[in-house]
């Protein structure tokens, strides 16, 4: 299929050009702005090209609210009966952060990179699925291709793909691609697992005069944070799957500290005055957990709550509560399934080398994929460095999004093919 690479090739510059005026779309998540803008953008390229069009609100979702709406676009081309091929990306963006050198959201295009939040995270792979998508449609002849834009994967995915899931939207799919930021060389076949949760010491209140007529609850967590650091980190370093997660470090069990917060809430922005003088009676601890697939979520959890019973024991009056916020198991696609093989030799004859599997270190959306719509042939394969997720400063290579919609466009026309 020469003449389907070299039609890609040709569009370089169109690709870039779509990342760029996505990029200028701040689809900042929190709260979830510009996503009705953005999936009206695409979905009216797609009606001049005669797709069908779905707009699809994910009512009821986490975080939907008239104010900040949960929108998402579905599009579909039909040659005709046969297998259907779905394409998928979230639109949403994380906040910007400090440290840019770059407007965030400028969307520059220079030194062969487009710049800017969501450039790597996914914008550029939605570039370049959108092109992979449009010039294979004109090459098939059977079978039909979709693509989806999509919200809050970086906030779960229940507002997106978890939402086309439970409407049954992958029933009719046969095999799935998300181009997510993996480098051009790499097939994600899937991700580690994830539990987050709150953990909240009690304490009780007092004048801060008198501290001892009330219960710290800083001081609480404070033994369960040292009881992690002696117990708990050290065995989650040393526990290690060989299944090939990237980077090298995810390889082991991780444990992030989100967030902390005792005593008052924060304060209305515009008040300047100090606190007042108490005990905080509650601390509240937000923890981000990651483990392997080797690992059971039940025992994960269970390591947490032996950990507090052994903070229980050696200090009076503490009393802690664990609250569950959101958990996701582990998913991995075979080494040999179809869009896997397709993918691989796509990458062969584009790059001219042998595709790397990999499983990344977070999850992304082929959990909802997997868990709700039942459908295992699905990968992340795009373009971008996952390394420069989230990060100032972000881009994603031009020549990486041209040879990401190549080996795109040509697994797909193999997939659909049959």
């Amino acid at each position: 299929m020469n003449s389907l690479l070299t039609e890609i090739e040709a569009r370089e510059d169109e690709c870039a050009a779509l990342c760029a005026e996505m990029v200028r779309m701040p689809t900042l998540n929190p709260p979830g702005l510009h996503y009705r803008d953005i999936c009206e953008w695409a979905g009216g390229r797609y009606r001049r090209l005669g797709w069908d069009v779905e707009m699809i609100r994910a009512l009821g979702a986490p975080g939907d609210s008239e104010d900040f709406p949960r929108w998402n676009v579905l599009v579909r081309h039909e040659a005709g009966p046969g297998p259907v091929l779905h394409l998928n990306g979230h639109h949403d963006v994380v906040a910007v952060g400090d440290g840019w050198t770059r407007d965030p959201f400028g969307g520059e295009i220079d030194g062969g990179r487009v710049w800017g939040r969501g450039t790597c995270d996914m914008k550029g792979g939605i570039a370049s699925a959108m092109i992979a998508a449009e010039t294979l449609a004109r090459y098939m002849t059977h079978g039909a291709v979709e693509l989806s834009l999509t919200a809050d994967e970086e906030s779960g995915g229940y507002g997106g793909v978890a939402h086309l899931a439970q409407l049954g939207r992958y029933e009719r799919v046969d095999h799935v691609i998300i181009p997510e930021p993996l480098d051009p060389g790499r097939i994600c076949l899937g991700h580690r697992g994830v539990w987050w949760a709150e953990i909240e010491t009690k304490g009780r209140i007092a004048h801060g005069s008198m501290p001892f007529l009330g219960d710290c609850a800083v001081r609480h967590m404070g033994a369960v944070l040292d009881e992690m650091e002696a117990t708990l980190f050290p065995l989650l370093e040393g526990r290690r799957t060989p299944e090939p997660v990237v980077p090298e470090g995810a390889r082991a069990s991780t444990l992030n500290l989100n967030a902390v917060h005792g005593g008052e809430p924060v304060q209305p922005e515009g008040y300047d005055g100090l606190p007042s003088a108490c005990v905080p009676d509650r601390c509240v601890l937000t923890i981000d957990r990651r483990f392997l697939p080797e690992e059971e979520l039940s025992a994960v959890k269970a390591e947490v709550a032996q950990l507090m019973e052994r903070v229980r024991a050696k200090r009076p009056d503490f009393r802690y509560e664990i609250r569950d916020l959101f958990e996701v198991h582990p998913s991995r696609t075979p080494d040999d399934a179809p869009v896997v093989a397709a993918v691989r030799g796509a990458v062969d004859e584009v790059l001219g080398r042998e595709a790397e599997h990999v499983l990344s270190p977070g999850t992304y959306d082929q959990k909802h994929i997997d868990r709700i719509g039942r459908l295992k042939d699905c990968i992340a394969y795009g373009p971008g460095h996952l390394e420069l997720a989230h990060q100032p400063d972000e881009w994603v290579g031009v020549r990486d999004m041209t040879q990401a919609a190549q080996v795109i466009a040509l697994a797909g026309w193999r997939l659909l093919r049959g």
